[in-house]
């Protein structure tokens, strides 16, 4: 579920499920990008990647394997997300780079098992085979290598969708709740205000300093004849 974006990298998790054949054996791929005609976008990369996926779609063989949404709305998104965790199923960030996740702890706090890329912001949210999966996203292979793994290890241990399931909630309710960034937030701007209380008190010392310097070498001379001026002139 992402911008239909070269970086964002949807293709390259549909061509790692066409490279699968465990993967079609295992499961459906259902994927949230972008517009599906090319005639509805007026954005050039969405354009490339859109005949990129139809391609792949094709080289593959995907017809009746693949379900292409176009972008969901935000309201519906929670909802989006249960109905692949009711049937138990997974979440993919195939994304080059992430900066930081948003959908990935969307995904997580519904209860899906996530996968998202080593590089970026998901290697500061997902705790590896524990809360989720860090997965080399650079070539499709290594994409579909990870997720063959996880469906391998829910084959021998029945209990290992419900494990990380239940992991991935607790890891975003311990670390990342908005009550949480709230009060992150908060003691920040108290930290960042009192820094910059402390450096305005030493920053009049300084300027008192430097004002009392300019007086003595510039000012008190001519201070000094001054008064003596008006003192004669009286």
């Amino acid at each position: 579920m992402a911008r239909f974006d070269k970086v964002k990298n949807i293709t390259g998790l549909i061509e790692a499920f066409g490279l699968s054949e465990k993967l079609r054996e295992t499961c459906n791929l259902v994927f949230s990008a972008g517009s599906i005609r090319l005639e509805d976008s007026k954005d050039e990369e969405e354009k490339e990647q859109i005949r990129l996926a139809y391609e792949i779609i094709g080289k593959y063989d995907l017809h009746g394997s693949v379900r292409w949404l176009p972008s969901i709305t935000k309201q519906d998104t929670g909802e989006v997300y249960r109905i692949i965790a009711d049937r138990k199923g997974i979440f993919v960030q195939p994304a080059h780079f992430e900066a930081f996740g948003l959908t990935i702890l969307e995904a997580m706090i519904s209860g899906l098992p996530t996968f998202g890329p080593l590089f970026g912001g998901p290697s500061e949210i997902i705790e590896p085979e524990r809360s989720g999966f860090l997965i080399n996203t650079s070539k499709p292979e290594l994409i579909a290598e990870g997720i063959e793994t996880f469906f391998k290890t829910c084959k021998k241990d029945p209990g290992y969708w419900e494990k990380i399931s239940k992991n991935g909630v607790e890891r975003v309710r311990s670390s990342f709740t908005w009550a949480l960034y709230s009060k992150k937030l908060i003691n920040l701007a108290k930290l960042y205000g009192f820094w910059r209380y402390s450096e305005s008190a030493e920053g009049k010392i300084k300027l008192n300093r430097y004002t009392d310097l300019i007086y003595h070498f510039l000012f008190r001379q001519r201070a000094e004849i001054s008064e003596q001026i008006q003192g004669f002139n009286k």
